[in-house]
């Protein structure tokens, strides 16, 4: 397994409070996510603005597409994206559309896994071509106060063991990843963690020397 990267998710409402955190802290990380929130509010702008500030970051349109996926992922990509997201309820035509497009382009779809999906998906995903999703506790699981446990250990195992790199995110702190030391961990998104935290440069440098001192090689 490669030694997983930091991922900057910005689900800011306003792009300029974005494009602070992105000043501030993108010589930290590997990875620039345009989130959900913000792309609602911003629009594909928030795309084109990242890819502007930092030509030399992946940067990762998170629009968790239903439907669509070959028109959407043309215009992510075009937009400056790397990586597209598509959310794991989209049919497998939209997934298969959408990696089509992605790839032709350079890039990948990331498949989100929220909400009911089964490995047997995962192995359809797979054999269409996709190779990364991303697991993670929700804003609200995170509220009602839901803690990473064996199962989720284990459904993150079950993936990584039909091909498919994973993203982890959801409320992580740098103490959590010795958790996911077994799993093929593409990269770990962190978003209040670094954009609320006191000293966020912090934060993201022990980030990366905790990574570097688990997936060390």
């Amino acid at each position: 397994m490669s030694q997983p990267l930091l991922q900057l998710a910005l689900d800011h409402t306003s792009l300029q409070d974005a494009m602070q955190d992105v000043t501030r802290l993108h010589p930290y990380v590997d990875i620039i996510e345009a989130g959900t929130i913000l792309c609602l509010c911003e629009g594909i702008n928030a795309v084109r603005e990242l890819r502007a500030q930092c030509p030399e970051k992946i940067i990762v349109a998170d629009w968790k597409v239903a439907d669509a996926g070959e028109t959407l992922a043309r215009q992510a990509l075009g937009a400056g994206a790397n990586w597209m997201t598509i959310i794991c309820a989209a049919p497998l035509a939209t997934i298969e559309k959408g990696h089509q497009v992605a790839q032709s382009l350079g890039g990948e779809i990331q498949i989100e896994l929220f909400g009911h999906w089964t490995l047997d998906d995962a192995r359809d995903w797979y054999r269409c071509g996709v190779r990364q999703a991303i697991y993670h506790r929700g804003r609200d699981a995170q509220a009602s106060g839901q803690q990473w446990g064996d199962e989720d250990l284990a459904r993150m195992k079950d993936l990584s063991d039909i091909g498919l790199e994973l993203s982890v995110t959801g409320g992580l702190t740098p103490n959590d990843l010795p958790l996911f030391k077994q799993i093929n961990v593409k990269s770990f998104i962190a978003g209040r963690a670094l954009s609320q935290a006191s000293d966020s440069v912090a934060v993201a440098s022990e980030f990366k020397q905790k990574i570097a001192q688990i997936w060390g090689k």
